[in-house]
Order: C-alpha cells, then structure tokens, then sequence
C-alpha cells in the first residue's frame, strides 16, 4: 500500500461519455464543484495532490490506495496515518472521505478554506 504525504483528492475528468447514454458528453458535477472551489483558492491547494482522472472504471490510481470497491468519486484520500470526524471509510489503511459536501467540510477544517455559505 502507497504511502500518501498529502491529503489526495482524486476527481473525474470532465468532458466524457457513458455507453449507457449514447451520443452525450457528461460532466460529474460534484467533481465539478469541488474543483471550482479549490480553483477559487490557489494559495491553499499546495498542500493538496489533486488527481484528475478519466471516467471509466477501472480506475487504477484509486484502486492502488483504496481497492476495487471504492472507485467512486469524489474522493479525498487522507494522509497516511491521518484520521478526521469527517471520513466515511477506511480502507487499505487509509481513511478517506467520499460525500461532496464533508468532501468540502475537510477543506476547511484541513486547509484552511473558507466554508460554505449556509
């Protein structure tokens, strides 16, 4: 299992397409949203490794850290040995947060980003 010096966010690339809805291109929003907001703040993401990575599965750079059942995305992947109140899982021996919004939660409570409005 690698080793993470930074908390990791892995995100889809946007402009892909789905076998299952032919002739469109797709974006996933989610990703989209969060990075926007670490777009609107370059002075905090040098903490961060932020990976865009292509839509179909199998999707190798997370299965190296989290295995085969957790591909979904967004997903921020803590530092090793690092846990928060945040995460909703641990795998591999890595805690990792895979909700959109405590996605965005742990951006501020890790580094330092602003909150979202209410």
């Amino acid at each position: 299992m690698p080793d993470l010096e930074r908390d990791t966010i892995f995100l889809v690339k946007p402009d892909f397409e789905d076998p299952a809805w032919p002739n469109q291109r797709f974006y996933c929003w989610h990703c989209a949203l969060i990075d926007g907001v670490l777009g609107s703040f370059p002075d905090l993401i040098a903490e961060l490794d932020i990976r865009h990575i292509n839509w179909p599965r199998p999707r190798q750079d997370v299965i190296a850290l989290l295995g085969e059942d957790h591909q979904s995305l967004p997903v921020m992947i803590l530092k090793s040995g690092d846990t928060s109140s945040l995460q909703t899982g641990m795998a591999n021996g890595h805690a990792f947060i895979d909700d959109k919004d405590s996605i965005l939660l742990a951006l501020s409570e890790r580094h330092g980003f602003p909150v979202p409005h209410p």
